[in-house]
């Protein structure tokens, strides 16, 4: 299935809600170029679609969508997009491409110092992830037993988080859990 019409259908298939969401926070983006809010204002999804397309090209099109779903909470939405998108575009399997066909960096990387950083309460997160069994004991011990959450979340990073995007997904899904508000001011941060 071409990008295009992958796109047309991912809105399609919004509520007309979560669509009407989509399109203002699609014109209220910051990062250029932007899209005038007379163009996508009352519109349908297919000519969304195609507004995006224009102003975007396929790819980054694509890209933006997917973005702009996880910023409304469409996560699920956004999933399927970046599968389905994933496996039509130039990246081939394993995720959207980004410009120039190059493979996307997952959220966990592009915001990897945020993420050291900010992220508190990390006990939790690393109960989680032996239980989805991301890491093993030893490696939950050894993490655990380190006195900052900062040199945890490094060891997470120079550990388990390279393995795989499988991990790092798992790994986002429990910090959705349990840091809402971080990840939500990342994701908002990211966009506008």
């Amino acid at each position: 299935m071409d990008q295009k019409k992958i796109l047309k259908e991912s809105l399609m298939n919004l509520s007309k809600e979560n669509f009407n969401e989509f399109r203002d926070a699609l014109w209220s983006r910051k990062e250029k170029p932007r899209i005038l809010r007379a163009k996508v204002e009352g519109k349908i999804p297919l000519d969304v679609a195609d507004v995006m397309i224009t102003t975007f090209g396929e790819q980054r099109a694509l890209e933006v969508a997917v973005e702009i779903l996880r910023y409304i909470n469409c996560n699920q939405d956004a999933d399927e997009l970046a599968k389905e998108a994933g496996a039509a575009g130039p990246a081939g399997p394993g995720g959207p491409a980004g410009p120039a066909g190059l493979p996307m960096k997952h959220f966990v990387d592009k915001h990897r110092t945020d993420l050291v950083q900010r992220v508190s309460n990390i006990d939790p997160i690393l109960d989680a992830l032996l239980s989805e069994k991301v890491i093993r004991d030893e490696m939950y011990t050894k993490i655990i037993a380190l006195p900052t959450s900062y040199e945890k979340m490094r060891e997470l990073y120079v550990g388990p988080l390279r393995s795989s995007d499988a991990c790092k997904d798992i790994f986002l899904k429990i910090l959705r859990d349990q840091e809402p508000f971080l990840l939500a001011d990342l994701e908002r941060n990211s966009l506008w």
